[in-house]
């Protein structure tokens, strides 16, 4: 557990007045502990699900991540800690953190055909020219 990430005390005295109050639904996960996954898992390139469970349920970390992007508090929240003349260690949070799967560009995965040139020399032809086409055409005098 010494490798897991937690913000500290000064750290979450600076952030906890953004956090979003008065939520409706069920009650709320410690916002510093949900806070330190979502730090761990962008930090560390990990794959959501396999989010330590010190930082709580790891769908609560992925959705507490998804719905502030959607609201834009990340964006919010590092404008104001820079507008207060705030800077740490890193003071932004993007892909850049993040490692790409080698399948992340976007094409599917598994093998190849070959396109159809390579095939149609690869087969033997469909049809022979007749031998009595190869002859010269007969000539009636």
């Amino acid at each position: 557990m010494a490798d897991l990430f937690w913000l500290s005390d000064a750290q979450w005295a600076v952030i906890e007045p953004f956090m979003p109050k008065n939520q409706p639904g069920p009650e709320r996960k410690d916002d510093r502990q949900i806070i330190s996954g979502i730090v761990h898992v962008l930090t560390s390139g990990c794959r959501w699900r396999d989010c330590p469970a010190a930082y709580g349920p790891r769908t609560t970390v992925y959705n507490r991540f998804n719905r502030w992007s959607r609201r834009g508090f990340w964006k919010a929240l590092l404008a104001a800690l820079a507008k207060a003349g705030w800077s740490g260690e890193a003071a932004a949070i993007d892909s850049t953190y993040v490692r790409a799967q080698r399948s992340a560009h976007g094409g599917k995965g598994g093998p190849r055909r070959k396109g159809l040139a390579p095939r149609a020399a690869a087969r033997p032809p469909r049809s022979t020219r007749s031998p009595m086409s190869s002859a010269a055409p007969a000539s009636s005098c």
